[in-house]
């Protein structure tokens, strides 16, 4: 979730390194007079509803999930609102001329109890879901877009962060820096508009705001539909694991069979293993059709409002499109930028997929379909390398790869975790496990980390990071709730969750951002906020880790005969590193490209589907691939504006991932100590408080090299 959601837009990243009694530094006692300063601004009214109150408990207290109710939850937020509007009075009306702590610092803590409610209601409306939730989304996301607006537009409140920003004398760099971007973001945000143009943006924001919740409520409804396998010979070819999993979803929709769920986690491992290709084709095209079947689910006409209003909004805020409106505040800054970059990637990619496709077709003896790519380059990949998939998933039980990642944090960064009894906080569902958090070094507590593992109907797909609460040292540097989530599929009881290497690797992905939350310094909690294009860089870098010499011996062991994964295997694996990377490459980056070219469109297209085959066809798509998120289920573009115009964003991220990993390999020890701290504290720990692309040229000693990126995914350099 996005703390100061209402006040600051972007990524957030929110972490700690310290709870409530520990030492404070020279900073940390700053804060806390520029905090008391703040505190004295704002309006103190003590709210009445009960999700609003402060968190009470263990860990600096925790989220009273067992009082979350939707009705309980939209009292809190219609309450939370108008506290807040309080406290924004209390700011902009101050008689007292505008300064640092009494204007910056008081937004950054203004609204505290509904940032509490609004936590909460992120995770109910993703992780639970249902009709209730869904009622109450629909009704609270305009509420929340209109109370955001009201922030921007409130022009004496504007009028004094713009006094501190335009005379920063006395502020040191770190304080100037919060000014100067607080006051950016509102100008972005419409802050200098007339009252019409505010009155108009106020109602393309609210719009905007119904329109994404529709979108996502209509996906997570297709998604929640499913393929019913009637026959054994119909799943013949799955690995014993998924065909277990595919029974044990029949019996729960109780219907006779197999079922194959309408998410990724499910549909992949069928279309890599399953013999059937009618069977496959019927999988892949219910999987690549959500959201674009005709019905009351398709999300095509929402879509195009999406695109209309946003064109609308960037016009009324001066810029020729979405797109440049949106990438102000990133590292690429431009469309240009990020385009550049795909193109570099893009015709290596398309080759490399004509060449997959020649030797899938050399086995199959036909044309490859779409449906057919996941099989026949299993098939591929046992002729060329020998290496069936089956064999690795023994190694990648749940449990065992959660410990490895815990390792892995211990040895970078010093964190140790242990797993608290049942009962200790309130979790949001029974399967919910938690983790305590410390610094090994010194037993400091650090924070609370949430594991929410298994797929269920409501919640959406794919895999997540969230947190509950983020660290600053204004806020009197509290231990740190975080969470990840993942869409699994639950065994039967007593049996193990086998993952593909993919998943494990997903698994490392989400936990490298927990680990960016858990090592951050910050003062203001507005510096946990990074730009789009670089908050997928400290997680992708950590995926490199599970295949590690380490983590293989020390935790990834057969689930049933406890042996270490034989290091023929791993170099089976490492020498098929690049392998099938032309289709893993296109699937991502013809999303991403097609993202871009939506959100640049002079005219915003009406006509979705044609709209995207246009697209392709423009780029040349192979015809063999599917985009990895056609737009019709785009939850990246269409929920919210976070990743629209910036799906780009994982390869501009993996530009310096694959430079990072290769810093750590040329060390001789992929856990380099030296590296790893530096890794730490220029990286992770500064969130936002200098510019992204100096930190890493702090860390590396020089601009980031895209050659690296080339050659982990096997590409030409030249």
């Amino acid at each position: 979730m996005h703390r100061r959601q209402l006040l600051v837009g972007g990524a957030s990243l929110m972490a700690l390194t310290g709870c409530a009694t520990a030492a404070m530094d020279t900073a940390g006692a700053s804060a806390v007079s520029e905090a008391e300063t703040a505190r004295a601004v704002l309006a103190a009214q003590a709210p009445r509803a009960a999700l609003l109150q402060p968190w009470t408990g263990p860990f600096d207290g925790t989220p009273p999930w067992e009082k979350v109710t939707p009705a309980a939850l939209r009292e809190a937020i219609v309450e939370g609102i108008d506290l807040q509007r309080a406290d924004i009075a209390a700011i902009a009306d101050n008689p007292e001329p505008a300064t640092f702590a009494n204007t910056i610092v008081a937004l950054e803590l203004a609204g505290e109890p509904l940032d509490r409610a609004t936590n909460l209601y992120g995770v109910m409306t993703s992780n639970i879901g249902g009709a209730a939730w869904d009622a109450l989304d629909t009704e609270v996301s305009p509420l929340l877009s209109a109370a955001s607006d009201e922030i921007t537009f409130n022009d004496a409140l504007f009028q004094r962060i713009k006094a501190v920003a335009d005379n920063p004398a006395g502020l040191n760099a770190e304080q100037q820096r919060l000014a100067e971007r607080r006051r950016d973001a509102f100008v972005r945000s419409g802050a200098n508009l007339d009252a019409a143009g505010k009155a108009e943006l106020g109602r393309i924001n609210t719009a905007l705001s119904a329109a994404f919740t529709r979108f996502g409520q209509k996906v997570v409804a297709d998604e929640n539909a499913w393929t019913v396998v009637p026959t054994e010979a119909g799943v013949a070819g799955l690995p014993a694991s998924d065909k277990a999993a595919a029974a044990s979803a029949a019996r729960a929709k109780s219907v006779s069979g197999w079922v194959i769920m309408n998410t990724r986690s499910s549909v992949d491992p069928f279309l890599t293993f399953a013999d059937d290709r009618a069977m496959r084709e019927q999988v892949w095209k219910k999987f690549v059709n959500r959201g674009d079947n005709g019905d009351a689910n398709d999300t095509n006409a929402t879509i195009a409002e999406i695109v209309r209003l946003r064109q609308q909004r960037a016009r009324l805020l001066g810029y020729g499109n979405h797109a440049e409106w949106r990438m102000q505040d990133t590292m690429a800054k431009t469309p240009a930028a990020a385009q550049s970059l795909m193109d570099r990637v893009w015709a290596p990619a398309k080759a490399r997929v004509a060449e997959e496709v020649a030797d899938m077709r050399a086995i199959a003896g036909f044309d490859i379909e779409p449906w057919d790519y996941l099989y026949f380059a299993e098939k591929v990949r046992k002729a060329k390398y020998d290496l069936d998939q089956n064999q690795l998933k023994p190694y990648f039980e749940l449990d065992a790869v959660r410990a490895g990642s815990f390792h892995m944090a211990e040895r970078l960064y010093g964190f140790t975790f242990t797993k608290q009894p049942t009962g200790t906080v309130s979790v949001f569902e029974p399967d919910v496990a938690t983790y305590e958090v410390r610094d090994k070094a010194s037993g400091r507590l650090i924070g609370l980390y949430y594991t929410d593992d298994y797929a269920r109907p409501g919640k959406r797909s794919g895999a997540w990071m969230t947190t509950y609460r983020s660290f600053s040292k204004l806020d009197g540097s509290k231990v740190i709730l975080a969470s990840n989530n993942n869409n699994f599929t639950k065994p039967e009881p007593g049996q193990p969750v086998l993952l593909s290497l993919d998943d494990a690797e997903t698994l490392f992905h989400e936990f490298g951002h927990a680990l960016h939350y858990l090592s951050s310094t910050v003062t203001y909690p507005s510096y946990g906020n990074t730009p789009r294009d670089f908050v997928e860089y400290p997680s992708q870098v950590h995926e490199h880790w599970v295949l590690s010499r380490p983590i293989l011996d020390g935790y990834l062991k057969h689930y049933e005969t406890g042996e270490a994964m034989p290091q023929a295997l791993v170099d089976k694996i490492q020498a098929a590193a690049t392998f099938n990377q032309g289709y893993v490459t296109v699937s991502y980056l013809s999303s991403a490209i097609v993202d871009m070219d939506l959100h640049t469109q002079a005219t915003p297209p009406t006509d979705i589907d044609a709209f995207e085959k246009a697209s392709l066809d423009r780029i040349g798509m192979p015809r063999e691939i599917v985009m990895r998120h056609r737009l019709p289920q785009f939850n990246h573009l269409f929920t919210s504006d976070a990743y629209s115009a910036g799906y780009y964003s994982y390869l501009w991220s993996e530009t310096m991932d694959a430079d990072t990993w290769a810093y750590f390999e040329e060390s001789g020890d992929v856990f380099d100590p030296d590296i790893a701290a530096r890794f730490k504290s220029i990286i992770l720990a500064p969130g936002n408080t200098t510019d992204r692309g100096e930190s890493y040229r702090r860390f590396r000693g020089r601009d980031v090299d895209v050659t690296a990126l080339l050659k982990v995914r096997g590409f030409p350099v030249g």
